[in-house]
């Protein structure tokens, strides 16, 4: 009888690849994937590790699945497996516990009975291919790098991933081409740092060249993850504006948009630049999304200088801003710092930038509606409402009320109004 697994993914769209991957190289093994916990031997956490509230879900989901299942066969894997590594075959969490650059030995690693396999991270100095032929998701993601060079002074994520890694264009080109003969019509680069690919290689390459060679490959769309500020200078603006393949969708980790606070998380740009940056992005791009991220409640962040980063925000023309409040992490400069702010104001400022960002996002949506765009509709429908679900290249999530035949294709529409479901807009086929 074949042996059953049940794969849990936490955290960035990096971890979500390499579970893809993880359940194929399983399978190849012999093994079958499942969703029933109760008809399943193992357990394959892929866990994050980027906050408290992160480790502490992982661990809630190792101690539901043991509670479901009392007889089922631990797996961690992920950042935390690479942080905590010993600590959690001690206090009994884990059968198994598999660093990253062994997530792709798991069935190996079961067979030989192994259970801790999490070597230094930062021994690797080589990005660990292997191609992915299957993914549930309809925009096939490639990951393109692994690593990160940074030092931001509350991130732990370098130390769990180690430096930064590129995967070869040709690699990445063959991927490409592999999803685009699938059938799927988009993908999504994804990895820890991807502005941060090509630095490495020999000769040196930039991200820019990499997509010069993806414009030339039969996928119909292109869409790239986080972006730091410095990664996008003009003249790759002015590339991507004149790219028919390219999603009019930026993600740019800010942290901040206050230079005291970008100073102290070692953030090596300053508000001005960000300004510029983002008056740029609007002026080649009519609609396109410009999404942020914003850590709040830094440790010497007063009151002052949270007042500086709201007004900032205000004015910046921003879509969305995904908010966090500041996680303090063991090991960091930033948990070492004086003047560490309380739970409850934090909370308060993630509330306040949160109201911003639903403004932003709300005059975005009505700036789209009667507009026409491209969506490739989702092989399931929206479970709250039945309706078709896609994603226009502008990164707007739609609601269609139409037949199934027009799933998993990529169709024309027109943006019709607000929807009462968050984050949502009505949109309808145009035949």
């Amino acid at each position: 009888m074949m042996k059953k697994f049940i794969i849990k993914t936490l955290g960035c769209k990096t971890n979500q690849v390499e579970s893809a991957l993880i359940a194929e190289i399983m399978t190849n093994n012999g093994y079958t994937e499942t969703n029933d916990i109760n008809n399943a031997e193992y357990y394959i956490l892929n866990s994050c590790s980027v906050t408290q509230i992160a480790d502490a879900k992982n661990l809630s989901y190792i101690r539901r699945a043991k509670r479901e299942n009392p007889n089922i066969k631990i797996i961690i894997t992920g950042c935390m497996a690479q942080l905590e590594k010993e600590n959690l075959l001690k206090e009994n969490f884990a059968d198994y516990v598999i660093g990253n650059h062994e997530k792709n030995d798991i069935a190996d690693i079961i067979k030989n009975g192994d259970n801790l396999k999490v070597s230094d991270i930062f021994s690797h100095d080589y990005f660990r291919y292997e191609k992915l032929h299957q993914t549930h998701r309809t925009r096939a993601s490639v990951k393109i790098q692994d690593g990160c060079n940074n030092r931001c002074s509350y991130c732990t994520i370098p130390f769990a991933r180690g430096k930064n890694r590129s995967n070869s264009i040709k690699n990445i080109i063959e991927q490409i081409n592999l999803f685009a003969d699938e059938g799927y019509f988009e993908t999504v680069l994804t990895g820890i740092h991807i502005g941060q690919w090509g630095n490495d290689l020999k000769p040196q390459l930039k991200l820019q060249n990499l997509l010069e060679e993806i414009e030339k490959t039969n996928i119909k769309r292109y869409r790239l993850g986080s972006l730091n500020p410095t990664e996008l200078t003009n003249d790759f603006i002015d590339f991507l504006s004149k790219s028919k393949k390219f999603c009019p969708h930026f993600h740019l980790s800010l942290q901040s948009v206050c230079n005291k606070t970008l100073k102290a998380m070692n953030r090596h740009y300053n508000v001005e630049e960000i300004k510029n940056l983002v008056n740029y992005i609007n002026l080649k791009f009519d609609k396109a999304f410009i999404g942020s991220d914003i850590i709040v409640g830094f440790p010497n962040e007063n009151t002052d200088d949270f007042k500086i980063t709201l007004n900032n925000l205000k004015k910046l023309e921003l879509t969305r801003i995904h908010v966090f409040p500041y996680s303090r992490r063991k090991g960091t400069i930033a948990d070492k710092m004086d003047n560490q702010v309380e739970t409850t104001e934090k909370k308060r400022r993630v509330k306040l930038v949160q109201e911003i960002s639903d403004t932003k996002l709300n005059a975005f949506f009505n700036k789209n509606i009667e507009t026409y765009n491209e969506v490739i509709i989702e092989k399931q429908r929206d479970k709250k409402t039945g309706l078709l679900k896609g994603i226009t290249n502008n990164y707007i999530n739609v609601l269609i009320d139409d037949k199934d035949c027009y799933k998993d294709k990529l169709v024309k529409v027109r943006l019709t109004s607000l929807s009462d479901y968050n984050e949502k807009m009505i949109a309808e086929i145009v035949t």
